[in-house]
């Protein structure tokens, strides 16, 4: 991916960013608080185990200084959604 992109090692940030990143995940994704009984606890919970198993990423955005958390599918689509628009 080009050096616009970095990916954060989630060890690396502060628990209450990691959890505010996390809950814009489960937001934006529209997971059903209700789903896990802990309502959105519960989806943190289980987002960090997903970090930890390296099935989630979080990127910073160098340009625009913004941090997102993806899937891994998401990520390396993006990766290829970029790579074709700067050769385009």
């Amino acid at each position: 991916m080009s050096g616009r992109f970095v990916e954060v090692p989630h060890r690396l940030l502060p628990g209450e960013t990691l959890d505010a990143l996390l809950e814009a995940f489960v937001t934006r994704q529209g997971y059903d608080t209700t789903d896990t009984g802990e309502g959105m606890r519960g989806w943190v919970v289980e987002l960090r185990r997903q970090l930890e198993r390296g099935e989630l990423v979080i990127a910073h955005d160098l340009r625009t200084e913004t941090t997102e958390v993806m899937t891994l599918a998401q990520w390396r689509r993006f990766g290829r959604d970029l790579a074709d628009d700067e050769e385009g």
